[in-house]
């Protein structure tokens, strides 16, 4: 079982014919409140691609709670231990525009209040993998991640939004998965300095972790101790690209609590992302495990010793 720690949103989603610049004020067309935040995301995404998951985090007791949940409820994620605390439910403002790029603002609200403690012993004892992000506060994360490693239990950490990433957390995960800004804010941390298509295994040299590095439409790569691979999707439509991440991570997720190889996780997991720009919305456009299969049989991909 994948156990998720993370954020629980509702998205607010507003569609504009391209971003605003500072200062402006643009008229859109539509405006959506939709389910979201990376924890529920990936948790969701996990879900629909074959793995038994548990979310762990928190709502608030506001109208917003209900909504944000309700499609992880009806597909069987266990929320037993998702708290409700006296602060608003998460909430995310995003425009999309006519291209499918997003601007996206996230007030943390009921999530700062997330507890690691909140994982159950049951869950504790049936988990194969703990899924992390950084909307909930890092020191829960460190928490979580600590007590995983305590327990043998592999950790999976999508280093978003960016921030700092303190030493203890660096030390207790096993699979960094990060974005080319991301990458390259992690390496400025590490003092690293590489050619984009060498940062990732720069920081697998340096952190002695398996790193995986998102880069949109020409898929991902990932770099393990002495070997290193690419995958890159067919050329598709890009009708929203809000929660591509997530949909990739959680994929990836669910491939690696399979145990499945390198280049097939990551093949996997570039359908995932790949399909979720094919509709709108964060969890609406998650495809299942039999539709990432078939599409993942479309990607290219290539690995070789390092």
């Amino acid at each position: 079982m994948i156990v998720v720690f993370g954020s629980i949103n509702l998205d607010l989603v507003a569609r504009v014919p391209r971003l605003p610049r500072p200062g402006e004020t643009l008229c859109g067309s539509t405006l959506a409140a939709l389910p979201g935040g990376k924890g529920a995301n990936q948790a969701l995404a996990a879900r629909l691609a074959g793995a038994d998951v548990a979310l762990v985090g928190a709502v608030g007791r506001d109208a917003f709670a209900g909504p944000a949940q309700a499609g992880l409820h009806a597909a069987g994620v266990d929320m037993s231990a998702v708290a409700a605390v006296d602060a608003p439910t998460g909430v995310a403002l995003i425009h999309i525009d006519d291209a499918g790029e997003n601007a996206i603002t996230v007030i943390a609200g009921a999530n700062a209040a997330a507890r690691a403690t909140a994982i159950t012993p049951a869950q504790w004892s049936r988990a194969t993998l703990l899924l992390l992000q950084l909307e909930v506060p890092v020191t829960q994360v460190t928490e979580a991640a600590r007590e995983a490693r305590g327990r043998g239990i592999r950790v999976v950490l999508n280093a978003a939004p960016m921030q700092a990433l303190p030493q203890g957390l660096l030390d207790t995960i096993d699979v960094l998965v990060v974005n080319e800004i991301e990458v390259e804010a992690l390496a400025r941390q590490c003092g690293i300095n590489a050619a984009k298509d060498s940062i990732a295994a720069a920081l697998c040299g340096h952190l002695g972790i398996d790193v995986v590095q998102t880069e949109g439409a020409r898929g991902a790569r990932f770099a393990a101790a002495g070997w290193h691979g690419h995958a890159r999707p067919p050329a598709s439509a890009i009708v929203d690209s809000t929660g591509a991440g997530d949909a990739f991570t959680g994929a990836l997720a669910s491939a690696l609590d399979r145990r499945l190889a390198w280049p097939e996780a990551l093949a996997f997991a570039v359908a995932a992302g790949t399909l979720a720009c094919g509709g709108i919305g964060a969890q609406s456009a998650l495809a299942d495990g039999i539709t990432i299969a078939s599409f993942a049989a479309r990607v290219e991909s290539t690995d070789r010793p390092s």
